[in-house]
């Protein structure tokens, strides 16, 4: 927690840093007096607690991670607090649960009256929560088969512990974070300097290019724009982007730290696979749908191929849990006259995607391992007597890999359940809180916006409400069973 503390403050430079280049001196200097508040306070508590052996167990490690993402905000929020006048305390600390658990809802409906100071520190404190998620992904989760490790890890890979090999089952937690970090680091960095001198070439505005490349490499979704509609980029804009959100379909695609499957070639990867299939099917059925509605309809309609394109890009957006949506979407319904189909895009938040990325969501490995599951128990429904080989991709994944894919299902809709009748509890409509309740448990804050007939407006909700909601992303971002293993007795037992 003081490491993250401290990262965090350091941080709060470059908005001050931003802020003195475009004169914007009213908004730079929270920023800057924090960072030097901040850092002398994280480097006080650090001296003081030099003496004490850190805390090394699950427990500890699954704390420190709970505490970043719950109780650092408060610290992230005074800066955000101070430089944007007539915000309230409490909006402010939900605006950095929401970007520091890459959510990206936000309390601005105005976006253009923010400070272009305040809106890049929301996207950087969304990059920092997804480097946090990259590094807690591999460091903390996996040796506790956590996060979607728990179908990744088997018995053949690990140690008796639990853990990756040797290796990670001698070295200390703090260590072992500390190596991640660093092998992580220059890569989390380089995709997202090569994102952003992309969006440059392209055409984007720097400070929009630089919060975009932020957030489609932690998924936060996070724009200082209303929409894509807006951006300068265009087309060849939103062609960065989709490349860029490839990186949240599977782990695979930008790190080697994870347990080789039987299968080594990427269009093998099950989590790439599933995702291809949605990728075709998803806006095949939105297409249709929209161009069948309107088949009678004269002159003035868009071309297929940019409303094909428009399909495909939100389709990958939110499967990512990103939630840009193109401008060609917007093109298409409003001329189609039909509303946002929001079901299909809860559908797909709630998938999520890959393993130990950035994205949220159930996970695409765990919908893969049912389906592998299903499609052997229909098999056996047809051929009762049938015996044969499953094969190897099949093998990979044991029988008790799809009890725990569906148990992680059961949980997810219990934590829907609980946190939808909490909500009830204020005078809300039950589509706004199906909604608002899949956008924090999936981390998909901009389902608030295009989910619904009208955008939800987070800053009119009460303090209950976004306490709540809060609840809800931490959960999301942490995942249920997680949670659950904090409440293991085992895990307070010294």
């Amino acid at each position: 927690m003081v490491l993250t503390s401290a990262v965090g403050a350091v941080l709060m430079l470059v908005p001050a840093i931003f802020a003195g280049a475009t004169g914007d001196h009213d908004a730079g200097r929270p920023f800057f007096y924090g960072a030097v508040v901040f850092s002398t306070l994280t480097v006080l508590v650090g001296l003081a607690m030099s003496t004490r052996a850190p805390g090394q167990g699950p427990r500890d490690l699954l704390l420190s991670l709970l505490a970043t993402f719950l109780v650092l905000p408060l610290m992230l929020a005074l800066p955000l607090y101070e430089a944007v006048p007539g915000l309230r305390f409490g909006n402010a600390w939900f605006e950095m649960v929401s970007s520091i658990t890459t959510t990206g809802t936000t309390v601005f409906d105005q976006p253009g009256r923010v400070p272009d100071t305040a809106h890049l520190w929301r996207a950087l404190v969304g990059w920092y929560g997804g480097f946090v998620m990259w590094v807690a992904a591999i460091a903390i989760l996996a040796p506790l088969r956590l996060g979607g490790f728990e179908l990744v890890l088997t018995g053949a890979q690990v140690g008796r512990d639990g853990t990756m090999g040797r290796a990670m089952a001698s070295d200390y937690p703090a260590r072992r974070i500390f190596r991640h970090a660093r092998a992580l680091g220059p890569i989390y960095g380089a995709l997202t300097f090569a994102v952003w001198l992309a969006l440059l070439i392209a055409g984007e505005d720097p400070l929009v290019a630089a919060c975009h490349a932020m957030s489609v490499l932690a998924s936060s979704g996070i724009s200082p724009l209303g929409g894509m509609q807006a951006s300068s980029a265009a087309h060849w804009g939103e062609g960065v982007l989709f490349v860029a959100m490839i990186f949240a379909l599977s782990r695979a695609t930008f790190s080697r730290d994870m347990p080789l499957t039987v299968v080594r070639r990427w269009w093998q990867d099950p989590e790439l696979r599933i995702a291809g299939v949605l990728l075709v099917t998803v806006p095949v059925v939105i297409f249709v749908h929209q161009w069948v509605s309107q088949y009678d309809v004269g002159g003035g309609a868009p071309s297929p191929l940019r409303n094909m394109w428009g399909a495909l890009f939100t389709t990958l957006s939110f499967l990512t849990t990103t939630g840009f949506v193109s401008a060609d979407w917007e093109v298409a319904r409003n001329w189609s006259g039909i509303t946002t189909p929001g079901l299909i895009l809860l559908g797909l938040a709630m998938v999520g995607g890959g393993v130990a990325t950035t994205a949220g969501g159930v996970k695409l490995l765990r919908v893969y391992v049912l389906y592998r599951h299903g499609q052997s128990e229909a098999g056996k429904l047809v051929h009762p007597s049938m015996t044969s080989s499953p094969g190897n991709r099949a093998r990979r994944f044991p029988v008790q890999a799809a009890y725990t894919a569906w148990l992680c299902f059961m949980l997810f809709a219990l934590a829907f359940a609980s946190v939808m009748l909490a909500l009830s509890l204020s005078d809300m409509r039950f589509e706004d809180n199906m909604i608002l309740t899949t956008a924090a448990l999936t981390n998909t804050g901009p389902l608030t916006v295009v989910a619904g007939p009208s955008p939800i407006p987070m800053g009119g909700l009460g303090s209950f409400v976004q306490a709540i909601l809060a609840l809800a992303m931490v959960l999301g971002r942490l995942e249920t069973l997680a949670i659950i293993a904090l409440l293991n007795p085992e895990f307070w037992r010294s």
